[in-house]
């Protein structure tokens, strides 16, 4: 694993506190890069990236079919307007809407969780909480380098889930895509720290990455995590120069 001090100018850019690891699959020796190496290594709250694995686990349990399927808009206005309508698979997890996955959770149940997230030994397994989500309120936790381990096996479809529910989860993932790359991505926010993990797909092979800063100033720091990830991406030619982030660009709402 190689340090890399000089990624701090692009945290110190956005004025934030954080980390990053990316694993660069594209040439014949996987290279391992990360600002923060103590840091990579601690557990945080999940926040929303956990729909990525969730999403598996509802597919498995069948508490969603495919990605058609509709989960209506229960009637409670929430502070971010896309939240506010009916969902299906792929707008829940473009738009990060919590009451759906809640509704999964629910329906699948801690047992079954307990045992879905020892199956695929994610963080320290522990989905417990004393009320609210507990991938965002409960004792659920993951570092920098257990994200990347996790989302290297979802890439491989090596998970131990249906090869057919690991391309559809990976297909809802797709944040954008151009002629030569995908980004596939999902943000997190637990309103101390916020996440952005996911991984570049190359034809030369994919490119890793999982970031976390601190969010003192909540909301307003939200769009640092895609700005500093893609600022840093685009260092190692992982993403083409025009796609960084502008600090007016709108950020997700978790």
């Amino acid at each position: 694993m190689l340090d890399r001090p000089e990624w701090k100018e692009f945290f110190d850019k956005h004025e934030a506190t954080g980390t990053i690891l990316i694993v660069d699959s594209r040439a014949s020796a996987e290279k391992v890069s990360v600002y923060d190496r103590t840091r990579a290594g601690k557990r945080y709250s999940p926040a929303s990236t956990f729909k990525v694995p969730h999403t598996l686990f509802a597919l498995d349990a069948g508490v969603v079919k495919d990605e058609f399927q509709v989960f209506p808009w229960d009637g409670v206005k929430r502070g971010y307007a896309p939240h506010n309508q009916d969902q299906n698979l792929r707008s829940a997890m473009r738009h990060s809407a919590l009451w759906v996955y809640e509704k999964f959770a629910k329906a699948i149940g801690e047992e079954k969780a307990r045992s879905y997230l020892s199956r695929i030994s994610y963080g320290n397994m522990d989905p417990s909480t004393k009320g609210g989500a507990y991938w965002v309120d409960g004792k659920l936790a993951i570092s920098a380098e257990e994200q990347v381990v996790f989302l290297k096996k979802l890439y491989q479809n090596d998970l131990p889930f249906e090869l057919e529910h690991q391309r559809l989860l990976k297909d809802v993932m797709i944040v954008e895509a151009e002629k030569d790359w995908i980004l596939r991505a999902k943000t997190g926010w637990e309103g101390r720290h916020g996440w952005w993990v996911g991984w570049v797909e190359w034809s030369a092979g994919p490119v890793f990455f999982a970031l976390n800063i601190d969010t003192p100033n909540r909301w307003e720091d939200l769009y640092k995590r895609e700005a500093i990830a893609r600022d840093i991406l685009i260092s190692i030619r992982a993403l083409p120069p025009n796609k960084s982030m502008q600090p007016t660009a709108k950020a997700s709402a978790d």
